[in-house]
């Protein structure tokens, strides 16, 4: 379930990068649609971090190492909160562009977390 999981992660976040983007490009800032699917995509992150763990508290394994996994779990976890928070802070494009740059990130870090389960 991880792996379907993990692309389902990915492509939100991307489509959030583009909406968040496409906001930016018309000079616009983040607005209540924005922030609604920040928490969508937040959602898939938590319960992407719950799975995780539990697979680990069953006893499966990643195949380059737990550390580096649950790093990469909580960081993916953080990503698109973070921007948001920042995005508040900066109330202009480029408050909609910090949060088309943390979904960019979160869909790398995906891909990342793919490789490091042993997909």
């Amino acid at each position: 379930m991880l792996n379907a999981l993990t692309l389902l992660t990915g492509v939100a976040a991307l489509l959030l990068a583009a909406w968040c983007g496409w906001a930016a490009h018309r000079d616009q800032p983040t607005k209540d649609w924005h922030f609604i699917g920040m928490a969508v995509v937040s959602l898939l992150a938590v319960v992407q971090l719950a799975t995780g763990i539990v697979q680990l508290a069953r006893g499966e394994k990643p195949e380059q190492g737990t550390t580096i996994f649950v790093a990469y779990l909580l960081g993916a976890f953080a990503c698109v909160p973070a921007a948001g928070l920042m995005s508040l802070a900066e109330r202009s494009r480029w408050g909609s562009l910090t949060v088309a740059a943390g979904g960019v990130v979160l869909a790398v870090l995906e891909v990342r977390l793919y490789d490091i389960w042993g997909g």
